[in-house]
């Protein structure tokens, strides 16, 4: 499977950088992870919006879900227009208002899922993990038909836990918020150091420093996490193909 960073910024875009979104392709299927500011423009890059029946979201702070509505409406558009006929599936943890909010809207469905969720969607078998955040957020384990590993943390301070979810996977996108030293357990993030650790602990192929910060110098991200003991490391940018 291939993994398409849409974005990656923290808490807000930069200009050309959305926030949270993965979309995730393997034998002409996708699946799109988090839904956050400038996702919906910027995704339009990899694939046609019609294209896309799936989105799984972590949690419901902005920048992981805020286009939420763009894709609602571009369904309803889309089919009214003819371009489409099949309904746009959000998948995301249990919520009366996110689960109004889409279902209002024509041609969109909502599903709900918890930590003891499991989804087959076209070749990917998707499990989740509940994470230690301000609200409620799960990390995803993404399986696909030939057994190669993408898990995305979404957002989270660290926990052992973590390390069973993510061990032996092949690609392992993870939030970095913060640089080494800094504490995010208030916060419900982790630092470098923490990211580089859960790597090497989980025993991943690849880490992706994700979900960065708009302060300091992002390459003392990349050298806390090796220091750590994450050897393959790279920081995400937006466009960047990943290969599971």
């Amino acid at each position: 499977m291939k993994c398409t960073v849409v974005g990656m910024w923290g808490g807000f875009p930069k200009k050309n950088g959305p926030t949270s979104g993965y979309l995730v392709e393997k034998d002409g299927f996708s699946i799109l992870l988090d839904a956050g500011s400038g996702v919906a423009a910027h995704v339009q890059n990899y694939i046609d919006l019609n294209d896309l029946h799936h989105i799984f979201l972590t949690h419901y702070h902005y920048d992981h879900s805020v286009d939420i509505g763009s894709f609602l409406f571009g369904r309803m558009i889309s089919t009214q227009l003819g371009r489409v006929d099949k309904a746009l599936n959000f998948y995301g943890p249990k919520d009366k208002g996110v689960e109004g909010q889409v279902n209002k809207v024509r041609n969109n469905t909502f599903h709900s899922y918890d930590k003891e969720s499991t989804f087959k969607v076209g070749p990917f078998s998707i499990e989740f993990h509940k994470n230690a955040h301000t609200v409620e957020t799960y990390a995803m384990r993404i399986t696909d038909d030939d057994g190669h590993v993408l898990v995305y943390t979404a957002d989270t301070s660290y926990r052992k836990s973590l390390v069973r979810f993510a061990e032996g996977a092949d690609v392992l996108i993870s939030e970095c918020s913060l640089y080494a030293g800094e504490d995010g357990e208030k916060m419900g993030h982790m630092n470098a150091e923490e990211v580089g650790g859960l790597a090497a602990k989980a025993g991943v192929g690849k880490l992706v420093l994700s979900h960065l910060p708009h302060y300091g110098n992002l390459d003392e991200l990349l050298a806390s996490a090796k220091s750590a003991g994450g050897e393959n490391v790279v920081l995400a940018e937006v466009g960047m193909e990943i290969e599971v």
